[in-house]
């Protein structure tokens, strides 16, 4: 028997007031997502260690695609960004060929430039730094390359963004020494430092010492990948042949506690990407990411996107994550941000 308080409902009745309130809590869940995600978009930020190539704006690509006669694989757009699931590191390195072979031109680097500084604007982001790969586009010469990206950012006044060009450790130590010279004659376009990306388990740092040494001869910042898709032996080389500014990645230096120790003693940068890192499977999960640890050991760090537009993620969301799974707090972020432009290679008047 009900009180005359108590409305028995239909099932149909209840399944409507049910949906309701899921609606509701749906509603919440997204605001508090959102005002969440808004403080990450809104706060200024900058970015160390992204990669041009690997930011290009998906409707840039598709354009470019289409330009040289499209791919089957992509017959539109929504496909093209499902393109970009990896099952390991290498079949990361193979999309990134996949991709590059729609970037033929001058003007298309002109094109992409443009489009990520525009892109990379609209998420507040003041100041970064982006590699950029000039060897993976012969014929194309290096200083027509550089000449064609910094004539593209330029475009865009609400960012800075200086170029870092890598040697790519896939290149004999001859040619990237070669690279070196190339990029020397047109540093006025914005170049301040190098690195070596590619394929890092094939081909160790020690190779490139007199490379870097010949760079830092010509006032070159620099940067290395290492500690991805190797293990800590790749940073030490780095650290102690190379003499490396600072450390691409870096993720697997906790293989080694005396690394970490180095690290944190010597005030040694890494350039963390941990979304990245869970996409290409370098660790299995945000939760197991060494970040928090890396941060808590007194190892000067930055976090960045890498390739945002080949892993779909933004340093909103990269700060988003490390505060909803790895427990950083607004004032961790602020500070990690803080830290991200003492480890740039800005002025120190421009830093200030």
């Amino acid at each position: 028997m009900h009180s005359r308080f108590e409305i028995p409902f239909s099932d149909r009745q209840k399944n409507r007031c049910d949906e309701h309130r899921f609606f509701i809590k749906s509603q919440h869940q997204k605001t508090t997502l959102d005002r969440k995600m808004n403080w990450h978009h809104r706060i200024p930020k900058v970015e160390l260690h992204l990669h041009l190539e690997g930011a290009i704006p998906y409707p840039t690509l598709w354009q470019l695609i289409q330009k040289y006669g499209g791919d089957p694989s992509v017959p539109n757009l929504e496909a093209l960004t499902n393109r970009f699931q990896y099952r390991n590191f290498l079949h990361f390195l193979e999309t990134w060929s996949w991709k590059n072979q729609f970037i033929r031109e001058y003007a298309d680097f002109t094109c992409i430039a443009e489009a990520v500084a525009q892109d990379l604007a609209r998420q507040n982001i003041r100041y970064a730094e982006a590699f950029y790969s000039p060897s993976d586009f012969a014929p194309l010469e290096t200083q027509g390359i550089t000449e064609a990206i910094r004539k593209g950012l330029n475009r865009i006044s609400e960012i800075e963004v200086a170029l870092v060009a890598d040697l790519v450790r896939n290149n004999s130590p001859a040619q990237a020494g070669t690279i070196l010279k190339e990029v020397h004659e047109v540093r006025s376009c914005g170049v301040i430092g190098i690195g070596i990306g590619g394929s890092e388990h094939k081909f160790p740092p020690e190779p490139f010492e007199s490379v870097y040494e010949d760079a830092r001869s010509l006032g070159f910042q620099t940067s290395v990948h290492a500690g991805e898709a190797a293990g800590a032996e790749s940073i030490w080389g780095a650290i102690r042949s190379l003499r490396a500014d600072r450390i691409g990645h870096g993720t697997r230096a906790n293989e080694d506690e005396r690394l970490l120790d180095h690290l944190s003693e010597h005030q040694i940068p890494l350039e963390m990407c941990p979304i990245s890192n869970v996409r290409t499977g370098v660790v299995p999960s945000y939760e197991d990411h060494p970040v928090r640890q890396y941060v808590e050991r007194g190892i000067p760090i930055s976090i960045n996107t890498d390739d945002p537009k080949m892993f779909g993620n933004s340093l909103a969301e990269e700060f988003q994550m490390l505060e909803d799974r790895l427990h950083f707090s607004r004032d961790d972020i602020r500070a990690l941000i803080l830290q991200s432009i003492r480890t740039s290679w800005l002025c120190n008047e421009k830093k200030q």
